[in-house]
């Protein structure tokens, strides 16, 4: 059976991702990070549905992208601010080369286990103005990793990123995550990293958007449901 390693955050994206990766009959292998991130309440999501698809190993990483800082996930000083959907600039949540650093990882895992394929929840529609989210991103990376691996370079066995939610909507991502029965009760998306999410930041915003839209409710709680 071919393997996947699949970026697992714990929010609603990294979970349908999973699920699209089983779909297509995978073995699974997620991989998350604990970064010191503010909400990293997403990570006992991520352990859950890592159990509720009975994968052989879930990998976390740690790795203390708090002492980089610059970004509100990763240093207290730095609000959170409110959603704003329509938002045009990059917002202070951005984290450095995040997605950089993640797919690195999850690539050189991909390597050691000989796995073919790399799945990311990255999205170009539905985001938050993340240059790492963007098409032109992934495609310069898979070039630069192709060069970089043993695997592709050498031995000529391709990881392939995968990015199956990039030109869907939140609204289109909540119906393939519940048409692939994805376990989204355990997703948390919240930046803010409460208990209960706070229903105000820009990546709750977009998802109530996308349940609303979509005719789904969410199965989460909220400290407020505003949209």
């Amino acid at each position: 059976m071919e393997k996947a390693v699949v970026l697992l955050s714990g929010g609603l994206d990294s979970c349908t991702c999973m699920a699209v990766a089983k779909s297509k009959g995978y073995a699974l292998y997620p991989i998350s990070f604990n970064y010191h991130q503010r909400h990293g309440i997403e990570l006992e999501g991520a352990k859950k549905i890592a159990d509720f698809y009975g994968v052989e190993k879930h990998l976390i990483i740690e790795t203390n992208m708090e002492a980089i800082g610059g970004s509100a996930l990763t240093d207290s000083r730095i609000k959170v601010p409110d959603g704003d959907v329509g938002r045009g600039d990059v917002p202070p949540t951005y984290v450095p080369a995040r997605n950089l650093i993640f797919l690195s990882y999850a690539v050189g895992y991909a390597e050691v286990l000989g796995a073919s394929h790399v799945y990311i929840g990255v999205n170009s529609v539905d985001y938050s103005g993340y240059p790492d989210c963007r098409p032109a991103f992934i495609e310069k990376f898979q070039a630069l990793s192709d060069y970089a691996t043993t695997a592709t370079a050498v031995k000529g066995r391709k990881i392939t990123v995968e990015t199956p939610l990039q030109n869907r909507s939140k609204k289109d991502i909540v119906l393939l995550a519940t048409k692939l029965g994805a376990p989204l009760q355990f997703t948390h998306s919240c930046y803010r990293g409460g208990e209960k999410a706070c229903g105000v930041c820009d990546s709750c915003k977009l998802r109530l958007r996308g349940f609303g839209e979509a005719g789904v409710k969410d199965p989460i709680a909220y400290e407020t449901r505003e949209a």
